[in-house]
C-alpha cells in the first residue's frame, strides 16, 4: 500500500470519525492535521475559517485516509464524495479502485446520486480499455459476490472521456450532474436538497 509519508516535525496529524474521534490504526477516516505549517485561516472570511479549522486548531482536511502501522498515511478519498445509501457510508474510490481490476476496464469514476427511497445510489461511469467492447450487465455481474450489496453500482455508463477541467483533473460534480439529468433523477436531487 502507498502512502503520503508521516507528519512533519513539530506538526500532530490524527485520523478521526464522523463524531471527531480519534480511530485506531487502519481505521478511515477524516484527516486532521495541526501546527506551524497549517494555515491561520481565509484571508477576511471568519466563517470559512470556521469550517474546516476547529477551536483546538486542528485543520479538518476533508480527506478520507488510514494510518498505516509505520506512522505513515494512506489517502483513501474526499469525504465530501462519500455517498450515504440508506445509511450505509460509501467511498467511491474504493469502488473504483476494484473496478480497475477487471481486465477490461480503462478508468472509472463513481459518483452519488439522488434515490427517493435510499437517499443515494451509486452511479459507475467507465472508459474501456481501447478495443475493448462490454456491456453494463457484464461489469455489474464482475462485482456481485466480490463487493458488498450496497456498492455495486446501480447505474453504469460507458463512456468515451469525463469531463475535465483545464489542468486535467476529473469534474465528479459534471458526472453527478449530466448522470442526473440523463436518468431524469431531478426530483429526487430536489428533494435531497430541501
Amino acid at each position: 500500500m502507498t502512502s503520503v509519508g508521516t507528519a512533519f516535525s513539530n506538526t500532530e496529524v490524527k485520523i478521526i470519525d464522523a463524531e471527531g474521534n480519534s480511530v485506531p490504526v487502519g481505521e478511515q477516516g477524516e484527516l486532521c492535521a495541526r501546527g506551524y505549517l497549517v494555515m491561520k485561516g481565509y484571508d477576511e472570511d471568519a466563517e470559512a475559517t470556521a469550517r474546516v479549522i476547529d477551536r483546538d486548531g486542528w485543520l479538518h482536511t476533508g480527506d478520507l485516509g488510514t494510518m498505516l502501522p509505520d506512522g505513515a498515511f494512506h489517502i483513501t478519498g474526499r469525504l465530501r464524495d462519500m455517498i450515504i445509501r440508506g445509511g450505509e457510508n460509501i467511498y467511491p474510490r474504493e469502488i473504483e479502485e476494484f473496478l480497475h481490476g477487471h481486465p477490461k476496464v480503462s478508468d472509472a469514476q463513481v459518483v452519488g446520486v439522488p434515490d427517493a427511497k435510499l437517499g443515494e445510489v451509486v452511479a459507475a461511469w467507465i472508459r474501456l480499455k481501447p478495443g475493448m467492447s462490454a456491456s453494463e450487465e457484464e461489469l455489474r455481474d464482475f462485482c456481485c459476490g466480490k463487493i458488498a450489496h450496497h456498492k455495486v453500482p446501480k447505474y453504469i455508463r460507458l463512456v468515451s472521456e469525463f469531463p475535465m477541467t483545464v489542468t486535467g483533473k476529473i469534474q465528479k460534480f459534471r458526472i453527478r450532474e449530466a448522470e442526473i439529468e440523463f436518468r431524469g433523477l431531478g426530483r429526487e436531487a430536489r428533494i435531497k436538497t430541501a
